[in-house]
């Protein structure tokens, strides 16, 4: 009866069972996974954000494929004023609800079914399932860690088939924090001029840069034909108000036939609510107040780590450069998933298994450095408390 892109494997992994478990006998997790900004205890301007969603204009209907002008214009304005590029067009914007959407919009105007897609492993579990929706295949690419991250130029290379029509990259990659470094974009720019390949960059994490200096974004990326996903999720730290874009950058005549082809597909989808794209300039001006405290929040939680894992020698913390994450590389006396289920039992301690984003072996731990700073280092300290026991 259903199809064969949503054959899932759908029954709860170990990890969620235990986490029921222990809340289910009444104990309390410190959680080390916090994504949700919302929920982790920042300062928002609530007043102004509600009033930005009471615009008037909201109640006619003025569907544009692309979206509102204003709303793309306050985009623009945010990479000039944020990052200094102050040629981006707004009509080379389409908004999405999501950079979810914003990927299923891409992989449909780049690939056919079964063909494929170069992304980067470790990185984030969703792509595997925004993947299946569209029937593309995902070719894994590895980031090699060799103090520092660095994309793995030869295994792209070997990766590549007849039917790869792209290469991703995220600019900070989540989990490893590592950004794109110059001399490896002139190096992926080379690798998709020779073999006629897209780039998609994901930047959503872009502006949490550790040293505050964040690497240039991919929407100045004008050698091959790119398309930068990002959105107020991360920026301004608003996952519900659902604003997302593309920015297509490129060869002028590539540039001009795909944003001619993603405006078909935007419209088909039909353009997202009115009162959040009215509410765009406001919601990004947010970021103003909550990438401070984001940035002061990550820089904290980072110090604490530190901290507690100079006085000891079980564990060490990898390099990070930028975003909301840091792994640990923990003795392997065991796989990660019972490691991560042990800690929830034994310590009350929520952290994810670096199985959860394809490391290539056993032996890491990914924690949020957003999780309130309390949390954070108590959390800390029950996980070492375990690991030096063990």
């Amino acid at each position: 009866m259903f199809s064969d892109r949503t054959n899932w494997k759908l029954t709860r992994n170990r990890l969620t069972e235990a986490i029921e478990e222990v809340r289910s006998s009444g104990g309390h997790v410190l959680d080390l996974t916090i994504s949700n900004p919302t929920r982790a205890g920042l300062r928002y301007d609530e007043p102004l954000i509600l009033h930005s969603l009471a615009s008037p204009h909201a109640m006619d209907y003025d569907p544009q494929p692309k979206g509102l002008p204003s709303a793309r214009a306050a985009i623009a304005d945010y990479y000039q004023t944020q990052h200094g590029i102050h040629n981006l067009d707004p009509e080379r914007l389409i908004l999405t609800t999501s950079t979810s959407e914003g990927y299923s919009f891409v992989f449909r105007l780049l690939c056919n079914p079964g063909d494929e897609l170069l992304v980067p492993k470790p990185s984030y579990p969703l792509f595997e399932f925004l993947a299946d929706l569209q029937d593309v295949k995902l070719v894994p690419y590895p980031l090699i860690y060799d103090h520092g991250w660095q994309m793995d130029f030869p295994s792209m290379e070997n990766a590549l088939t007849e039917r790869t029509r792209g290469v991703v990259v995220v600019h900070p990659n989540n989990p490893t924090g590592s950004y794109v470094h110059p001399q490896e974009r002139e190096s992926l720019n080379y690798f998709c001029r020779e073999h006629g390949l897209a780039a998609i960059a994901d930047e959503v994490f872009l502006d949490y840069a550790l040293d505050r200096t964040a690497l240039r974004s991919f929407v100045s990326n004008h050698d091959v034909l790119t398309f930068t996903l990002s959105g107020v999720s991360k920026i301004s730290a608003l996952p519900q108000m659902k604003v997302a874009w593309i920015a297509t950058s490129g060869p002028k005549s590539a540039v001009e036939a795909a944003q001619a082809r993603l405006e078909v597909i935007a419209d088909t989808y039909l353009s997202m609510s009115a009162p959040i794209q009215w509410a765009v300039p406001a919601l990004l001006v947010q970021r103003k107040s909550i990438q401070q405290q984001l940035l002061e929040r990550v820089l904290g939680n980072l110090a604490e780590l530190d901290r507690q894992l100079a006085a000891q020698k079980a564990c060490e913390r990898l390099i990070v450069e930028g975003g909301w994450y840091v792994v640990l590389r923990v003795p392997v006396t065991q796989t990660d998933e019972e490691l991560a289920v042990d800690l929830l039992r034994r310590k009350s301690v929520l952290a994810h298994p670096g199985h959860f984003y394809d490391f290539p072996s056993d032996g890491y731990l990914v924690l949020s450095l957003i999780t309130p700073p309390a949390e954070f280092a108590e959390g800390v300290g029950r996980l070492l408390e375990l690991l030096i026991a063990d």
